[in-house]
């Protein structure tokens, strides 16, 4: 029986995600260059650009997954497959079954590691796989961890690179073992379907210190400042409301 190997990228944030910094056109032509045969942008609570990417996928000789990393009650979840947003800050299990409702697998990414919203060992009880190896953790205890619980639940791996911008794509990549096939007959549900069987191998190293150091500090400088400009515009909105409010009394 034959195999066929497809390098998959599963976990790549475009600039739609508050930490991310390139456009998927770039994130896709770094991935063809590089020999992937596909990424799936998974930014955080957006799903349009993932979407995009996914279409203009084959353009660049890739395959097109779309994905999203969301919010849930208890940490981060990846939703890959999907093409519409699953609900925020729900359960764990219920996120779970929606995303698998839709036709897609639901990954956990970096589990255990709170400082990135990892869902904690209590919490995971489901899910369709397990990234085992991520490229961003500063050390490879998390990792080794993970690898430890997916192999005790019998939990399918996947490493992925968690890249933020282009030169990151790909530091770490899943490879999927597709028996009886050749790529040209291949789509994303064949994917899907080789990770719920275990048919996965993980390839990659990870980033530096100092620039896994970099990334989170430049992260939470840019999610500080995301806030902040949110909570000035809610109040200056407020003020706005306010003022009109007591011209319209004023006026009467």
């Amino acid at each position: 029986m034959s195999q066929t190997t497809i390098r998959i990228d599963p976990h790549v944030h475009s600039e739609a995600s508050y930490d991310g910094h390139d456009p998927v056109e770039l994130l896709l032509e770094q991935a063809a260059e590089i020999g992937l045969d596909g990424i799936v942008v998974t930014d955080h609570d957006v799903i349009h650009e993932s979407l995009r990417a996914a279409e203009l996928a084959p353009e660049y000789g890739l395959f097109g997954i779309p994905g999203v990393e969301v919010s849930t009650a208890v940490g981060h979840l990846l939703a890959i497959g999907v093409e519409e947003m699953p609900p925020r800050r729900t359960g764990l299990e219920e996120t779970v079954e929606w995303i698998r409702d839709h036709g897609g697998i639901a990954v956990v990414p970096h589990p255990f590691q709170r400082s990135r919203h990892g869902v904690p060992r209590r919490h995971l009880v489901d899910c369709d796989a397990i990234e085992v190896f991520n490229s961003w953790l500063f050390t490879g205890y998390r990792n080794r961890r993970a690898r430890r619980f997916a192999a005790e639940g019998d939990y399918p791996g996947v490493a992925a690179s968690d890249a933020h911008s282009v030169p990151h794509v790909g530091r770490a990549y899943t490879e999927f073992v597709i028996d009886d096939a050749d790529r040209a007959s291949l789509d994303g549900d064949r994917v899907l379907d080789a990770v719920r069987s275990g048919a996965t191998r993980m390839r990659g190293r990870r980033q530096p210190v100092l620039t896994s150091a970099r990334h989170y500090a430049v992260g939470s400088a840019r999610k500080s400042g995301y806030y902040a400009k949110v909570g000035a515009l809610k109040g200056r909105s407020g003020l706005t409301r306010g003022a009109q409010l007591l011209s319209d009394a004023a006026s009467r």
